[in-house]
């Protein structure tokens, strides 16, 4: 099947074979994709290869047999967000969590959207005036699992009720938060999650509560299998001492 005027975004790149590179793709149409771009490897073809680096969006042209498309065609249609520090280290994270998370051939629109925005969310984070990178994160983590059909009601309690900004709550991945008098270890504050519901902002110190939340959906949603993003920001930590890692 010849696939003519598809968008896309470069989620990762990896060299095949001697002249080639296996790529994976968000298409606008038609989802996630495996494509290999054949013949790009060498100095004569370093515009065509830069063109296929991660987070840049690419107007291209395909032959699509089963699961791996051949790129016959593909140019860059704008500027890629040069990203360093802790928003590379975001970005790693987040194409790692796409390619885990969504299935192959099968578009959802949302997600590029979101993806879309993202992009330039995380280009002008963390300046002054701009969302820090951990509330970034946060917001497409959320948006992401609901595009899904595998997001909760933050606002509201797994029994239905409408979230105690001052009490504790522990989230169960199907069914949401449940009250937890007890705070064990790893609760969330209401307040936290209300604004996560809300779009808003979250207080002081209770981003990593919310970072602790997601994530406990996230690691369902993968049948327990950690990212390997994960243990590099663990790793980070460990190296950098007493903060906590970059956006995670």
């Amino acid at each position: 099947m010849r696939i003519a005027d598809e968008h896309a975004f470069v989620l990762h790149a990896r060299p095949w074979r001697e002249t080639s590179l296996l790529v994976d793709l968000l298409t606008e149409r038609h989802g996630r994709v495996g494509a290999v771009a054949r013949g790009v490897q060498g100095p004569r073809q370093q515009a065509r290869r830069a063109a296929l680096q991660a987070w840049q969006r690419i107007g291209l042209e395909a032959e699509a047999r089963g699961e791996l498309w051949t790129l016959r065609r593909w140019e860059a249609l704008d500027t890629p967000p040069w990203l360093g520090g802790e928003a590379a280290l975001a970005g790693f994270y987040v194409h790692e969590l796409l390619l885990r998370l969504l299935p192959r051939q099968d578009a959802v629109p949302e997600v590029f959207a979101r993806y879309a925005l993202l992009r330039e969310e995380i280009a002008t984070s963390p300046p002054a005036g701009a969302m820090p990178l951990a509330w970034v994160l946060r917001r497409f983590e959320r948006d992401l699992l609901d595009a899904l059909g595998v997001g909760l009601d933050w606002g509201r309690g797994a029994d239905g009720q409408p979230l105690d900004p001052a009490a504790r709550y522990r989230i169960d991945p199907e069914q949401g938060p449940w009250r937890d008098p007890a705070h064990q270890r790893g609760s969330v504050r209401g307040s936290a999650l209300l604004a996560l519901a809300a779009d808003r902002l979250p207080a002081d110190g209770e981003l990593a509560e919310l970072r602790r939340a997601l994530r406990g959906v996230i690691e369902h949603q993968l049948d327990g299998r950690p990212l390997r993003s994960w243990g590099l920001l663990a790793e980070v930590r460990r190296v950098l001492g007493d903060g906590p890692p970059p956006g995670r």
